[in-house]
């Protein structure tokens, strides 16, 4: 690592990563100058940690005010920052806001203002004008996919929001996509602009492969296309969240392992499910656009489009949860007789012809609830300690295990969770009676 960020080691060591990339490297050193940043990267390069070290720097221990703003423009994409920020163990405070829980519980952790406020446009904007927070003083702030904030509609409460940002000496902006115009509210002087999305040419590693329907309904042939592929992590694309609980029933009919995730759902089931498929409780997760960015979800080998968005961009994101870094993807189009390729998709995607073939196996993990968390002192230590000592499972039989304030997620395996929850059932964990549970 360059000596110059030497001072970071220990957070990495933290967060277990051995360097920076290039990427994040290029932004801490452009954010040095004190100048606005736009950075184009696709999702996934560690765009969250490229802003939140420098962001880190600028902080002051006896400051009581709110020193930095980041928003995001979804729930799920400010709690993983959220997480990050967390891991990196500093003394920080740092809040999270956004819709689809109370406001009062947002509002009582606002009265010591947090020196990192995370937030959703829409929420920030209803706090402050109920006055339950005051932003005037913070010195940086960061739009986090900015362009996927203004596709969403979120113009208005942004530009509240800034104009209020009295103190600003910086932005930093993120997108994944490079052709987005920004808009004159965000007031950004002269930035310094960050390319490292990849020429066309870089993108060989992904296969699209063409799959004909012969009936009107795809159902029957994304039952079998599934059927056809090699046991992977898969996400399954439809335009509208009534399409996603369709196709959803279909796979239940049919035995299917799987879950779905879109816009509508509560926030709790929502981060159930991204949790559930990064510890591999299921494999295949059948979604609206709202999973193809920004997410903390695995390295996906396959992406299927039930259906073809209307715009290019839609299209290379979704496709951009595939075939990163050295992993090769594929992409499958699904399209009726009588469809025909958008004008956006160029070239001829190879033809993949459906055999008849038995289901897909279950997974090997399953997902065991506890109803302890952070805030009670629960640690991942704690967790392996119990299960292997009460549980009697050996390490290996206890995969991906994830922390939260109030409850903690644990994969384990299928074919033991049964046996394990009726031996640990009525134990406790540091002399506490705790809920636990498979997690549906």
């Amino acid at each position: 690592m360059n000596e110059q960020f030497e001072q970071f080691a220990p957070i990495l060591q933290k967060l277990k990563i051995e360097a920076l990339n290039e990427m994040q490297l290029a932004t801490i050193d452009a954010s040095q100058e004190g100048g606005d940043i736009v950075l184009l990267s696709p999702t996934g390069t560690g765009k969250t940690l490229a802003f939140l070290l420098p962001l880190l720097t600028g902080l002051k221990a006896d400051s009581k005010q709110v020193q930095a703003v980041v928003l995001s423009p979804t729930r799920e994409l400010a709690l993983q920052i959220e997480s990050v920020f967390k891991d990196m163990k500093t003394p920080h405070k740092i809040t999270c806001c956004y819709g689809g829980h109370p406001m009062r519980v947002e509002k009582k952790n606002l009265i010591e203002p947090p020196a990192v406020l995370i937030a959703t446009p829409g929420r920030l904007a209803d706090h402050m004008k109920r006055e339950n927070i005051d932003v005037s003083k913070a010195r940086l702030l960061v739009l986090d996919e900015f362009d996927k904030s203004l596709e969403f509609g979120f113009q208005e409460d942004m530009s509240y929001i800034i104009k209020r940002l009295q103190g600003l000496e910086q932005r930093i902006l993120t997108s994944a996509t490079e052709s987005i115009k920004i808009p004159n509210f965000v007031e950004v002087q002269k930035p310094v602009r960050l390319h490292f999305i990849p020429k066309k040419s870089e993108l060989k590693k992904l296969e699209v492969k063409l799959v004909r329907s012969p009936e009107k309904d795809k159902l029957p042939t994304l039952g079998q296309l599934i059927c056809n592929l090699e046991p992977a992590a898969m996400i399954v694309f439809c335009n509208h969240r009534d399409a996603v609980e369709r196709v959803s029933d279909y796979l239940f009919d049919k035995n299917i392992v799987h879950d779905y995730f879109h816009g509508g759902l509560e926030q709790k089931e929502r981060e159930k499910t991204l949790v559930k498929f990064r510890n591999g409780t299921f494999q295949i997760l059948i979604s609206t656009d709202l999973a193809a960015r920004g997410l903390d979800i695995p390295d996906i080998k396959y992406i299927v489009h039930y259906h073809l968005p209307s715009k290019a961009d839609a299209y290379t994101h979704r496709n951009g949860r595939t075939a990163r870094m050295h992993a090769k993807g594929s992409a499958f189009l699904i399209l009726q007789e009588e469809e025909y390729l958008p004008e956006y998709i160029k070239g001829d995607p190879r033809a993949f012809y459906l055999k008849d073939m038995p289901p897909p196996t279950s997974p090997e993990w399953d997902t065991l609830f506890v109803g302890k968390g952070k805030k009670d002192k629960i640690n991942k230590v704690d967790i392996v300690g119990f299960l292997t000592n009460k549980g009697k499972l050996k390490k290996e039989e206890i995969g991906l295990i994830e922390v939260k304030d109030f409850f903690v997620y644990v994969a384990i395996k299928r074919s033991k969770i049964k046996d394990v929850l009726n031996k640990i059932r009525h134990e406790k964990i540091k002399g506490k009676k705790v809920k636990m549970e498979i997690a549906k």
